[in-house]
């Protein structure tokens, strides 16, 4: 940070020049004339909108293609352009950039939903400092209210290039990517261990809670071996739960304890705050020890396992054990039995509906469930529970540790890329 200091009092003691993008540059659009056949089998890379939103820099080599004629006159990325998403549902993600860090060895082009921004002088920012400056607070909320709309929010083009930004010397650029470079590799280097974390963790769920003979792994042959010295009772999730309706009062809830499909996460530590609270009329209720799950497709893989009291509406599914299976089925054991792959393939393949498939009730009531000891399901639960605190708890394990640095390097990049505004005098 010393060095980045320094050069600033040496190169620009005074602040930096401020320009608008109107001033630096132009944009250019997205590809033009597709049809949905034109992207079943491509024969040239495009950059989609993914592919814009989830990465500072463009990911050159994602499988994304169309097709593109010899002849056809269509915009192609070059080094240094800043890409961005044309809209979005939400304002706060409008907008969002991606940057060309390094020259593409083939013609790629644009997504229509998006647009590019294209510098007069490509030596101006370092495209390093471009990926960063562009996700900065100050220049995003300069961008968001470029935006306008109500159920769907897009970029006006002339007021996007109104945007000011501010032009710091190339040192110092190049500094100040050298730093912000080191958090995001951090970070990357921790979200592809809680990957591989996620993967082991699906893989000895589904291991444990596969019960019979099994020869893929050494793991899964222990628990097959050690269940299969007991006895293991085979029943439907009908004849050990319901799905509780009860009513309560919508009035009564507030963005925690109600539950849709926008806030329900694999555990209680990750659950986000609700976006929609219900002010009046009633919420199927639900409580501690019930599993609430998705039941409406895109969202059917999703599932909780409650520690509290609230409500939800009739895209949730609340599952209820019985009273009088209580005394031999652990509430833990059940939830991660259908968060397993299993009973996600299973839900699939009876969800009804064209758009917005449902599950259906009476198919997933039939769903098969091994019902080992308590001795053995207690084992089960306190292995996966370990798990589960790994990969899912943003209190503790590797979120925790991703969640502190994304806010370590958001207050630096903030701080590191403040300048102060060069006033000129007459």
């Amino acid at each position: 940070m010393s060095r980045i200091n320094d050069l600033i009092d040496q190169l620009c003691p005074q602040g930096v020049d401020f320009k608008t993008l109107e001033e630096l540059g132009a944009t250019y659009g997205g590809l033009t004339g597709k049809t949905k056949a034109d992207f079943s089998d491509g024969n040239a890379r495009y950059i989609s909108y993914k592919n814009i939103f989830g990465n500072l820099a463009v990911n050159q080599k994602a499988d994304d293609f169309v097709k593109v004629g010899v002849n056809e006159s269509q915009n192609f990325v070059e080094l240094g352009d800043i890409l961005f998403t044309g809209s979005s549902e939400t304002p706060d993600e409008v907008g969002m950039s991606s940057v060309v860090v390094e020259k593409p060895s083939e013609a790629i082009y644009l997504n229509s939903f998006c647009f590019g921004y294209r510098f007069n002088d490509g030596g101006l920012l370092l495209p390093g400092f471009s990926k960063y400056i562009f996700r900065s607070d100050a220049i995003r909320q300069q961008i968001v209210l470029s935006a306008s709309g109500v159920t769907r929010f897009n970029i006006s083009k002339k007021r996007f290039l109104k945007v000011l930004i501010p032009i710091p010397p190339l040192e110092v650029q190049r500094e100040i990517v050298k730093v912000l470079d080191t958090f995001t590799e951090l970070e990357a280097e921790l979200e592809a261990e809680l990957e591989a974390r996620r993967r082991q963790y699906q893989y000895y769920r589904d291991a444990l809670l596969t019960f019979g003979e099994r020869t893929d792994a050494d793991a899964s042959k222990q628990a097959s071996k050690q269940a299969s010295k007991q006895a293991i009772r085979i029943t439907t999730l009908g004849d050990i739960a319901t799905y509780a309706n009860s009513r309560i009062p919508s009035g009564g809830l507030d963005a925690n304890s109600y539950v849709g499909v926008d806030n329900l996460l694999p555990d209680a530590q990750g659950r986000a705050r609700s976006s929609y609270v219900p002010t009046s009329g009633t919420s199927i209720g639900y409580k501690a020890d019930d599993i609430l799950i998705g039941n409406i497709r895109p969202y059917l893989k999703k599932i909780w396992f409650a520690d509290s009291s609230g409500g939800t509406n009739q895209d949730v599914l609340v599952v209820r054990i019985k009273e009088e299976s209580q005394a031999n089925l652990k509430p833990q054991y059940l939830y991660y039995l259908l968060a397993s792959e299993s009973f996600f393939l299973y839900s699939m393949q009876y969800a009804k509906g064209a758009k917005m498939p449902r599950g259906d009730k009476a198919a997933i009531m039939q769903y098969e469930v091994p019902v080992p000891p308590l001795e053995e399901q207690e084992r089960i639960v306190a292995i996966l529970s370990k798990f589960d605190a790994l990969v899912n708890d943003l209190s503790s394990g590797l979120p925790a540790e991703i969640k502190a640095r994304r806010q370590q390097y958001e207050h630096y990049r903030d701080k590191l890329l403040s300048f102060a505004k060069l006033e000129v005098t007459a």
